[in-house]
């Protein structure tokens, strides 16, 4: 399934004096719906957070850019629940002192709650300074489940329980372990985790919702670095999208199966992808920012990657990860964030079969 490129891009100029702007997002999850079927896009900047959301479900309207601020925050991913609760989770660096830190946005639109330090795995500065970059899921009961890498290279997990609270962060073990885990909650409720590993992925799953995550066979698999995505396929069945680190292209696999190469000129940052019905199929869409920086988009029945997959650039050149979402309208939203800080936005085209994009938004 090729998708059709959106050439034409249609500008809203930007108040003179506003926020400072965004820098490129080194997740892809950052487009998400709200419980009001508007979507959100969020992106850093400076000093803190950039938010722009969408006027009305569907749009083609949306208000922002609103700044929030996070200073110290290094990394920010994000995430989302089945009660629609935004969950934000950092590195945050303040001189010596390192810890992970959680804020919510409970509705869309609705400011972010204050920064809730969720500390850090160790007590001494030597160990903490150590601690890596988050990654964070939130199962279907709408626990929060935080990973980072430790000091000795594993991996370290902080979750809600049942009644809220915090459990105490636990060590799952796991050894030479690199930045860039990825989570995905499944709609069974249950949490996988993956993580890139010198020669190879390490993996962990939860034979039940709310239960021990379990350390199982390693994939031998060596990602590029920050470029695993999950995705859910079938109910209890993840496939995982990443940037071939022999620069390959992007590499898909569901652990038991073989590994499917789908070719593309993956640049340094994730995939997107996201699973929807196109056409009365269901399909998965995923898009990259290419070598050339443009960001660059891809459809297929869903896990039937190996019968090809067809790339195909749109727009300009772009930084850091794209996100794609659904909007209210069941069309596709592409997002990037231009090279001048702003907000892109291209739609599916309702009217037409297949997946072609809409002329680009600027905001």
């Amino acid at each position: 399934m090729r998708p059709r490129s959106a050439r034409k891009t249609e500008r809203i100029s930007p108040s003179p004096s506003g926020p400072p702007p965004a820098t490129g997002p080194r997740t892809s999850g950052w487009l998400l719906r709200g419980k009001d079927e508007r979507l959100t896009a969020y992106a850093p900047a400076e000093g803190g957070l950039l938010r722009w959301t969408e006027t009305a479900p569907g749009g083609p309207g949306w208000t922002g850019p609103q700044f929030f601020p996070a200073p110290g925050i290094e990394h920010l991913t994000l995430a989302q629940g089945p009660d629609g609760y935004v969950h934000f989770i950092g590195r945050r660096q303040n001189g010596d002192a390192v810890d992970i830190v959680h804020a919510i946005q409970y509705q869309t639109g609705r400011p972010l709650t204050a920064w809730h330090s969720l500390g850090n795995p160790y007590k001494t500065v030597e160990r903490g300074l150590k601690v890596g970059v988050p990654a964070a899921t939130v199962n279907t009961a709408g626990a929060v489940h935080v990973f980072v890498r430790n000091a000795g290279r594993g991996m370290q997990m902080r979750r809600q329980a049942a009644n809220g609270k915090w459990e105490g962060w636990k060590d799952l073990r796991g050894s030479k372990a690199h930045d860039g885990p990825a989570a995905v909650a499944t709609s069974s409720g249950t949490v996988e985790l993956v993580v890139p590993a010198e020669g190879r992925m390490l993996r962990w799953t939860q034979e039940k919702p709310g239960g021990d995550l379990t350390q199982t066979e390693d994939l031998p698999f060596t990602p590029a670095l920050r470029t695993v995505t999950g995705l859910e396929t079938a109910e209890d069945r993840v496939t995982y999208y990443w940037n071939d680190s022999d620069t390959k292209g992007i590499t898909a696999h569901r652990p038991g199966a073989d590994t499917v190469p789908l070719s593309g000129t993956p640049a340094d940052s994730p995939v997107a992808a996201l699973r929807t019905p196109i056409g009365g199929h269901d399909c998965t869409v995923l898009a990259h920012r290419g070598s050339d920086g443009r960001p660059v988009l891809a459809a297929c029945v869903t896990q039937a990657e190996s019968d090809g997959v067809w790339w195909t650039a749109t727009g300009e050149e772009c930084v850091g990860a794209p996100a794609l979402a659904v909007d209210a309208r069941g069309r596709v939203v592409l997002a990037v964030v231009g090279r001048d800080g702003a907000l892109y936005v291209a739609r599916q085209r309702p009217e037409e079969e297949g997946l072609a994009l809409a002329a680009w938004a600027r905001f």
